[in-house]
């Protein structure tokens, strides 16, 4: 029902020798390159997935220009960008997807023939994930918490799967404006608004969406009030290094709901993959085998 966009891809001769990786900061605990190799594995192709952590490199953003030209000089085929990099990537690329330019997010670059051409699996990954796993959950009222690049694709899928008010909060409330402007003026009037008091919105919402940086590794902490958390809320989480985060124990503790990251993770993945290489993975393959990991 919410299948990702079509995009036409280059496919890669089965048994070729894929090159891909990952561009982040603080990402030593990430699992896409057993997810990705051990698919890849599975479909018969040569593939290695390596992760570039920017942080013990001193790198930030700026150094993406001479890091993506360093990943095309050595061959590599496809790159998963992840935080801190997924909107600061995109004035450096050729091509666009349409739900990539929508959201104003790229979280995968395919690298052909001397261009780097941009698409957003995470929104497609939330939403299946959602629908798979909470499919009965109410979506009258949701608050999200993120407003930056996984926030951006979150609240497309949220909005994508019937959400009727999604109220955004984000440490830089300008940023949560922004999105919620953007968002009004692709799904209709009204639909997104920013938290002026989180704990208030908190108190009258069907669920509540992590999209922040808040509980993975390196980024420690609650994202909310953990007195907001109740019984008839339920609470979906992007994070999954660590698939636990403080805010899902807090939650289940609560009595709430609660989805962890781990079927965004690969939901999104498997696009990819796709994208890379321009063969279908099995994805019930690819979240056994993450669940039998966890």
């Amino acid at each position: 029902m919410y299948a990702p966009q079509s995009v036409p891809v280059t496919p890669l001769t089965p048994r070729a020798s894929v090159l891909c990786g990952l561009f982040g900061t603080d990402i030593a605990g990430t699992r896409s390159p057993a997810m990705h190799e051990a698919e890849a594995a599975a479909l018969g192709l040569r593939y290695v997935y390596r992760p570039v952590d920017f942080a013990p490199l001193g790198r930030d953003a700026s150094a993406l220009p001479e890091m993506l030209a360093a990943a095309e000089a050595f061959g590599f085929d496809g790159l998963n960008i992840t935080h801190p990099f997924k909107q600061a990537v995109i004035p450096l690329l050729h091509e666009v997807s349409d739900d990539a330019r929508a959201i104003g997010a790229v979280n995968t670059v395919v690298l052909r023939q001397g261009r780097r051409i941009g698409h957003n699996t995470d929104w497609w990954g939330f939403a299946e994930n959602l629908r798979r796993f909470l499919p009965d959950v109410a979506l009258d009222r949701v608050v999200q918490v993120g407003a930056g690049g996984a926030g951006a694709a979150v609240a497309h899928a949220m909005l994508t799967l019937g959400t009727g008010e999604l109220v955004l909060h984000d440490l830089d409330a300008a940023r949560a404006e922004a999105l919620a402007a953007r968002l009004n003026a692709r799904f209709g009037a009204g639909r997104v608004r920013r938290a002026a008091d989180l704990a208030g919105e908190l108190a009258r919402a069907d669920g509540l969406v992590q999209a922040s940086p808040v509980g993975m590794q390196g980024h420690p902490g609650l994202p909310v009030p953990a007195e907001a958390l109740r019984p008839t809320l339920w609470v979906a989480e992007v994070v999954y290094f660590p698939l636990e985060t403080e805010l899902l124990r807090r939650a289940r503790a609560a009595g709430c709901r609660t989805l962890d990251g781990g079927g965004m993770a690969v939901l999104q993945a498997a696009e990819a993959l796709r994208l890379f290489t321009g063969v279908a993975p099995d994805i019930d393959r690819m979240l056994r085998r993450f669940a039998a990991d966890a």
